[in-house]
């Protein structure tokens, strides 16, 4: 068992290096409360960790109804026993600064300590009177990626069944929208092809705008024991920074920001010239090859080297190894999903693999990846304003499919138009259409773009804001009745990862004060409100997080994301299983797609598709006459400028991210003090030359300014890109997000964090002040 003491440090731990196809050697990571000693933990807890999306096994230690530490699991599919630094100290802020009872805004505008029935009165009485007054459409609900399974079904049931209205979304849109968008577009529904295992048995690793040292650190521990082995993959980066990741690079690609389009068409056009496409496969399992094969001809390396801003040779050896790998494996993340033609990339990546019949089999897959430990059950639940089960909302069957389920009337159910969108929820409600937002587990006031608009909003008179949370946040301030929520460790529930591993985390110890799980929270407004089924049950009929799940999983049977033969129970038994769990599949299911046979036919796939240029939809009509028919899709646009360009203004490119110490808007790691201490407050990284040219060195001062707001934090000289500007988005004194634009990807939805225009000046320090003393006064 290892000493954790340096790992803030050392994020990813020693090293256990192994070779291709053998298992993932163990390493447990423990760490518990000082003078306290594993033999002392009275209970050891059954859980999963929640601060970041590869959604560790581990076990929570107990000594008197107080959490004391976490341990990893040795026998989970995931982690193999290790955690990395969140996880590790993740728990220490379950006891500070929480919010314990319920505030009411009164009528002096001060938010007031009440009592539960007081709070939740006052919520309904509004619902109700906007209900009747306005009808369902008045109402909207923003949620998370770090609520569970239980939680997400049971809201998207009061919102679709309940109240009738389609104005739901998580903040799952800022950071995992293009992953199920893309897969639903070449695949025909959401579900991750691949599997965390498949980093055993690939020889080519392909990390497309994916930090994984810094935004899983468990997962980069696993691909560097691999690296480390006697026969490791090639490796290769695209990302604008040189990061630990590009360290490690057989090729890294430093992409303009904005350029990933042409990127991928450059490769993929590079492996039809080299012969590398498997036709038969392609044939028989894909259509859209001559389409594809035509868009992507004019990128050959020059001119992608041109727009990309990278060397041609580095393009074309990076396509070399895919075409050469034996087993790619690749993933994608943030660096595509919040940039420009954000689905049309992601969708890219797919095409790579599906020209090789890359796909479904050891080692030979693709990850889009999740940014939290949740977003895969807020798209599977349909809390993201999809509908539950991967169903389709633009298909009449599916959707009596629901209303028989919950016995409603599938009029109900809103599927008259797409689900509402985050931006546009907000949008709407600064509008005065939706009077009504209930915002739970997550912090808008930090974490959307254009921020000053955003509070503007939620200050508004004409919207009534309710949020539920653990902790006071930007976003409680603004509220009119905040409701104290459980933590992890204070409740029950299910987790699906970024890989579809689930794991049941049971609870540990009680919440404190009033806290209330959203789960209860949300049954109590449901039955103060006394939705009803057609039959005159109460909506929803259930009570517990294991009723709960029954439902949900009653809701999945048949379909990609089957779940129906998972239980409590099983769980139990079982450190990870990833869905789908069926009679046939009892203990889960490694990959998708092994048969090729992917889900495209008309009356089953998620969605009929888009134009991924402009969004626009495909009918089902157009997509019967496709003939997809369990054939994957082959789609490609043409680059295209991005917006927000540099201009003599604002002449750098603003690129947002994450740092390892902390998760989102540091809710829960700013109360951590290891991870606090580390990594304190925001800095703005600039390439030596761009800060030779501005005039500053390391440590200075400096404003970024866009047209939209501007922050001061000091300068760290790296290996950025040269043009390119990043700033950690985790930090609401030194908000990024104050510099962001309003602009989304026309699939997806998803914003575009990683586009803004700035300027960077030097901040005029008080005289005889020197550099030295100036970043002292930053640490």
């Amino acid at each position: 068992m290892t000493d954790q003491d340096d790992r803030i440090r050392d994020p990813w731990g020693p090293r256990t290096p192994h070779a291709a196809g053998t298992a993932w050697p163990e390493r447990v990571d423990q760490h518990l409360r000082d003078g306290v000693r594993a033999e002392d933990v009275q209970r050891w807890v059954r859980s999963a960790c929640v601060l970041c999306s590869n959604g560790c096994g581990l076990d929570i230690g107990v000594i008197d109804d107080e959490i004391v530490g976490v341990r990893g699991r040795a026998d989970d599919r995931v982690n193999r026993g290790r955690l990395g630094p969140k996880g590790l100290y993740g728990w220490k802020a379950t006891d500070r600064d929480r919010l314990t009872k319920p505030l009411l805004r009164d009528d002096d505008g001060h938010l007031v300590e009440v009592d539960h029935d007081t709070a939740m009165r006052a919520v309904v009485e509004r619902s109700r009177s906007l209900l009747e007054r306005r009808g369902g459409l008045s109402h909207g609900f923003y949620t998370s990626g770090q609520l569970m399974a239980e939680e997400y079904y049971t809201l998207g049931v009061i919102g679709k069944a309940g109240l009738g209205t389609p104005h739901m979304d998580g903040n799952t849109r800022l950071c995992t929208a293009t992953a199920a968008a893309s897969m639903k577009e070449s695949f025909g529904a959401d579900g991750q092809p691949g599997s965390y295992d498949d980093i055993e048995h690939c020889d080519a690793l392909f990390l497309f705008g994916h930090n994984v040292a810094e935004t899983q650190t468990v997962l980069w521990a696993r691909m560097l024991d691999r690296l480390d082995g006697p026969d490791p993959p090639a490796l290769v980066c695209v990302d604008p920074r040189r990061t630990e990741v590009a360290r490690r690079a057989t090729v890294h690609l430093p992409v303009r920001p904005g350029t990933n389009v042409a990127l991928v068409n450059g490769l993929t056009r590079a492996l039809i010239h080299r012969g590398a496409v498997d036709h038969d496969w392609v044939r028989a399992h894909t259509i859209g090859h001559d389409e594809l094969a035509a868009v992507v001809e004019p990128y050959d390396p020059a001119r992608v080297g041109e727009i990309c801003g990278i060397d041609p040779a580095d393009l074309q050896a990076a396509a070399d190894l895919f075409a050469d790998a034996r087993a790619p494996l690749s993933t994608v993340l943030q660096g595509f999903y919040q940039s420009h033609q954000a689905t049309a990339a992601a969708v890219g990546v797919n095409n790579l693999h599906l020209l090789r019949g890359m796909i479904g089999r050891p080692g030979a897959g693709v990850l889009q990846m999740n940014g939290q430990p949740t977003a895969q059950n807020n798209r599977e639940c349909g809390a993201d304003g999809d509908l539950p089960g991967f169903r389709n909302w633009d298909n009449e069957a599916h959707v009596d499919e629901l209303a028989e389920l919950w016995d409603v009337d599938p009029i109900t159910i809103p599927h008259w138009s797409p689900p509402t969108h985050a931006m546009q929820l907000f949008r709407y409600a600064e509008q005065g259409s939706i009077n009504f937002l209930w915002i739970a587990g997550t912090n808008p006031a930090v974490s959307m773009p254009d921020l000053g608009r955003i509070r503007k909003i939620l200050s508004s008179e004409d919207v009534f804001v309710v949020v539920s949370d653990a902790y006071p946040t930007e976003t409680t301030a603004l509220a009119d009745v905040v409701f104290p929520a459980a933590l992890w460790g204070e409740r029950t529930g299910t987790f699906t990862n970024a890989d579809r591993t689930v794991h049941l985390s049971e609870q540990a110890v009680d919440p404190p004060g009033e806290a209330r799980s959203d789960l209860d929270l949300w049954l109590d407004y449901a039955r103060r409100m006394d939705f009803r089924t057609r039959s005159g049950r109460p909506l929803p009929w259930w009570r517990t997080p294991e009723e709960a799940f029954t439902e949900w999983v009653r809701a999945s049977r048949g379909r990609p994301c089957d779940q129906s033969a998972l239980t409590y129970e099983l769980l139990r038994h079982h450190s990870g299983i990833q869905w789908p769990v069926t009679e046939e599949a009892p203990t889960g299911t490694a990959r998708l797609y092994t048969d090729a046979v992917f889900t495209t036919d008309t009356d089953r796939c998620e969605t009929y598709g888009h134009d991924l240029l402009t969004g626009a939809t495909v009918t089902r009509e157009q997509h019967r006459a496709l003939r997809a028919d369990g054939r994957a899709l082959l789609k490609a646009v043409e680059h295209t400028p991005p917006p927000g360009s540099p201009d003599t203004d604002f002449p750098l490119r603003l690129i947002t991210g994450r740092t390892v110490q902390h998760f989102h808007t540091r809710t829960k790691t700013g109360r951590v003090p290891e991870l606090e201490r580390s990594a304190p407050r925001a800095w703005v990284e600039l390439s030596a030359d761009d800060a030779g040219r501005i005039g500053v060195v390391a440590g200075d001062a400096v404003r970024v300014s866009s047209p939209r707001g501007c922050i001061e934090a000091p300068v760290r000289i790296t290996e950025v890109r040269p043009g390119t500007v990043f700033v950690p988005f985790h930090y609401g004194e030194q908000a990024a997000n104050e510099l962001t634009l309003t602009a989304w990807d026309p699939v997806s939805k998803q914003p575009q964090l990683k586009l803004t225009g700035v300027r960077v000046d030097p901040v005029t320090t008080p005289a005889g002040t020197s550099t030295a003393q100036q970043e002292a006064a930053w640490d």
